[in-house]
């Protein structure tokens, strides 16, 4: 068996450490270690991600798929979530999240009865599937309230877009002062890239 781990995270190498690190901590509590780590940079609603696809192929049937959450993993529409779970099935490939501990029985051999196996197999599924749709509905939901959010100030002729506070800009500016990249800055300041963005760009002009 071996434990390939998914991220999702920035290409920076501080912010990849954090996350290699966490999963790297877990397993070892089960006297395992990761394999392999496969990077994305993809956003977690985007089916096509070729790291996700790299694992798939090189994944053998008992391998197990690590992700630090299931929103890691998936925050797909329902038909694209099922097809990606098809392929993970078909492979034989067993899906443990950090978050979701009906899923840490993939990191321990199976107890010998098909049954009871089986049994916890349907159940981790099932768990799987409903942080998956909540996931997405979770995601849904704040996108569609941002939307309604900028078109109701759209409309009465005050949106300007968001804007940055003073302690917050500042914390960007060290972050990019030292060197940090786009996707790092947000991660670390708890803003979107958008906002490190406009106080990049504000810098600049100066």
């Amino acid at each position: 068996m071996f434990i390939r781990a998914y991220l999702r995270a920035s290409t920076d190498d501080q912010d990849a450490s954090r996350a290699r690190d966490y999963l790297e901590t877990f397993v070892s509590g089960y006297g395992k270690a990761i394999a392999s780590c496969y990077m994305e940079n993809a956003s977690g609603s985007h089916a096509d991600r070729p790291e996700l696809i790299r694992l798939l192929k090189d994944a053998r049937r008992g391998d197990v798929l690590l992700v630090e959450s299931i929103d890691r993993l998936s925050r797909m529409d329902d038909q694209a979530w099922r097809s990606l779970k098809t392929a993970i099935d078909n492979r034989g490939i067993r899906i443990v999240s950090v978050d979701l501990p009906t899923s840490h029985q993939g990191m321990t051999a199976q107890s010998g009865d098909e049954f009871t196996d089986r049994m916890l197999a349907a159940i981790n599924y099932m768990m799987i599937d409903m942080m998956a749709a909540i996931a997405r509905k979770d995601y849904q939901q704040r996108r569609l309230r941002q939307a309604q959010g900028i078109e109701k100030a759209k409309a009465s002729g005050v949106y300007k877009g968001r804007p940055v506070d003073a302690e917050l800009r500042n914390r960007v500016r060290e972050l990019l002062a030292a060197g940090l990249g786009i996707r790092a800055v947000a991660r670390h300041a708890a803003c979107s890239t958008t906002t490190v963005m406009k106080v990049r760009d504000e810098l600049a002009q100066r």
